[in-house]
C-alpha cells in the first residue's frame, strides 16, 4: 500500500502542478478578453507574443518541478537518488505537446471563433466559445510539461521502475477505470484535454501492493468532487460518488450494471465500439469493444460454444452482438435475468 508519506509528495505535486495551471489560465483569460472584436485576427496578432508567453513561462515553471518531485519520491521510497541527469525545463516549453509550435496552436481558437461567427452565433457567445478553448488548450499544455518533465526525470533515474497513475477528482469513466494501473517507467501517459492526472513515480513495478492512497477512505473533505484527495482504486473512487455523480460519470445504466457487480472497465470501454444495429428481430444498442479475436467477449463466447459441442475454436465465427448494459436492463424483466445477462455479454464475472 503506498505510504502516508509517499501519498503526501504526491498530492503535494499535484498543488504545485494546479497553482501553476490556475496562474497561466488566469494570465490568458486576461488577455483574450483584450482581443478587438472588431479586428479579431490583427489584434490578436499584437497580442500573440504575451499570450505564447504566457503558457511559454508556466510550462517552463511546470516543468521545473519534476526533479525536486523525483527526488522526494526517492527519499520517500528511501531508494538510491542517483540521477544520470536533469531535466531542461526550457526545452518542453513553447511548443505544444504534439510537436506543433505553441503559436500555431494558439490561433486555433481564434479559428473557432470566425468559425462560429459564420454559422450564425451571436458575436459574444462564438467569443465565449473561443475563450473556453483557449483556456483548454492552456492547462493541457501546461499539465502535460509538467508530465512530460516527469518521464523524462524517471528515465534519468535507474532505480524508478514505473509509475502508477493516480486520478484526481472530478474525473471522467476513461481516467478512473485507468487509476492505479502501473506503468514502465517508458510508457506515455495517457491523457485528454484538460485532464490533470499524474503519475506516482515508484520503484517497484507489477508489485501490485498499491492498494489505495491512504486507503482511498471517504470523508466529507476527501470524497471525489471535494478536492485533492488522488485516487489508484477505481471502485474506491465509484463508491465515494453519489448515486446522481456515478450516473453523470458513467451514464445511467453503465452506473447501474457498475453497482450491481459489473467490471467497470468493460462497461466504459464498451462505450468506445457503441453503435445501433438489428438483431433479435429489433433495434438495439450494443458495441463492437470486444469481439475481435482477442477481445474478452469473442474469446468467452468461443469457450462457450466449444464447451457446448456446437463449433470447434478452429471454425467458431461470432454472430451474437455485444449488448450494451442499457439494453440488456431494456430486455430483463427481473434482477435475476439482468446479473445473467451482463455476465453472458461479459460485463460481470
Amino acid at each position: 500500500m503506498v505510504d502516508t508519506l509517499t501519498r503526501s509528495v504526491a498530492l503535494a505535486q499535484y498543488r504545485r502542478q494546479q497553482l501553476i495551471v490556475r496562474s497561466a489560465v488566469n494570465r490568458v483569460q486576461t488577455l483574450w478578453r483584450q482581443i478587438d472584436r472588431g479586428d479579431i485576427s490583427g489584434s490578436w496578432q499584437q497580442l500573440s507574443p504575451l499570450l505564447v508567453g504566457a503558457v511559454t513561462d508556466a510550462q517552463t515553471q511546470s516543468a521545473r518541478l519534476a526533479d525536486p518531485y523525483l527526488d522526494d519520491v526517492l527519499s520517500a521510497e528511501d531508494a538510491d537518488p542517483a540521477a544520470d541527469g536533469r531535466v531542461v525545463p526550457s526545452s518542453l516549453a513553447g511548443i505544444a505537446s504534439d510537436g506543433r509550435p505553441l503559436l500555431s496552436l494558439l490561433y486555433q481558437p481564434v479559428i473557432d471563433w470566425k468559425v462560429r461567427l459564420l454559422a450564425g452565433q451571436s458575436m459574444e457567445d462564438a467569443f465565449r466559445g473561443s475563450l473556453a478553448s483557449a483556456l483548454r488548450i492552456t492547462s493541457t499544455q501546461v499539465a502535460d510539461a509538467g508530465r512530460g518533465a516527469t518521464s523524462v526525470a524517471m528515465a534519468g533515474r535507474r532505480t524508478i521502475q514505473g509509475y502508477v497513475r493516480v486520478v484526481q477528482p472530478p474525473a471522467c469513466s476513461r481516467c478512473v477505470i485507468l487509476a492505479g494501473t502501473e506503468y514502465g517507467w517508458n510508457k506515455g501517459f495517457q491523457r485528454h484535454p484538460r485532464c490533470d492526472c499524474i503519475h506516482l513515480p515508484t520503484t517497484l513495478i507489477a508489485r501490485h501492493q498499491h492498494g489505495r492512497l491512504g486507503g482511498d477512505g471517504f470523508t466529507p473533505t476527501t470524497r471525489p468532487g471535494a478536492g485533492g484527495s488522488g485516487f489508484i482504486d477505481p471502485r474506491a473512487y465509484f463508491n465515494g460518488l453519489s448515486r446522481a455523480q456515478q450516473d453523470q460519470v458513467f451514464g445511467e445504466a453503465g452506473a447501474r450494471a457498475i453497482r450491481e457487480g459489473a467490471d467497470m472497465a468493460q462497461v466504459v470501454n464498451a462505450r468506445r465500439g457503441m453503435t445501433t444495429m438489428t438483431a433479435y428481430g429489433r433495434r438495439v444498442q450494443a458495441t463492437t469493444e470486444g469481439t475481435t479475436r482477442r477481445g474478452s467477449f469473442y474469446r468467452q463466447e468461443r469457450a462457450r460454444a466449444v464447451a457446448a459441442g456446437q463449433t470447434t475454436a478452429r471454425n467458431f465465427r461470432l454472430l451474437t452482438p455485444r449488448l450494451m448494459p442499457e439494453e440488456i436492463f431494456r430486455l430483463t424483466q427481473s434482477r435475476d435475468e439482468a446479473l445473467a445477462m451482463l455476465r453472458r455479454f461479459g460485463y460481470l464475472t
